[in-house]
């Protein structure tokens, strides 16, 4: 892998320091990030989900609502993203045989793209569904957070290849 240099890293300065990049100039457009992630969960956690007899209630729903919370909240999180509008944030969540599959789609009209948020909105739903499993399972497990497709912007649209 090719050595990168500073002179190629939007958020560092030629001394090295990070800064967040002005982006002030560029146009708005709108824009759309997907973003993906699992929890592997236990067989018993499993069977509570599709039960519907976690003890802390319905943990499919507090998950999509931190991820949707989680998304507008990026740029607190995440030091050099931009406060961008979320205009639309969606969550669902699939429960598996060994875990919840995690999906996010986040959109805005704006001058930055929109990827942080969506990884950030699944991160968090993530996070919250083993907060309301952790008495159940005890070892759950984020795994394959990733960047699934974007759209919008100058470097136009990309989604993950499918196996």
């Amino acid at each position: 892998m090719p050595e990168q240099t500073t002179d190629h890293l939007t958020h560092v300065r030629s001394d090295g320091s990070a800064h967040m990049v002005d982006v002030s100039a560029k146009r708005i457009t709108a824009r759309v990030a997907r973003a993906a992630g699992r929890v592997l969960l236990s067989p018993q956690a499993i069977a509570a989900l599709r039960d519907d007899t976690v003890p802390k209630g319905d943990a499919l729903a507090v998950a999509r609502i931190a991820g949707i919370q989680g998304a507008k909240r990026t740029p607190e999180l995440v030091p050099l993203a931009h406060p961008v509008a979320v205009h639309a944030a969606s969550v669902d969540l699939t429960v598996a045989d060994d875990g919840v599959d995690i999906e996010a789609e986040v959109r805005t009209a704006d001058r930055t793209g929109i990827e942080m948020e969506a990884l950030t909105c699944v991160t968090v739903a993530a996070l919250a569904l083993i907060d309301m499993v952790k008495a159940v399972d005890k070892h759950a497990r984020i795994t394959d957070v990733r960047v699934t497709a974007k759209s919008g912007g100058r470097s136009g649209d990309w989604a993950e290849p499918h196996a």
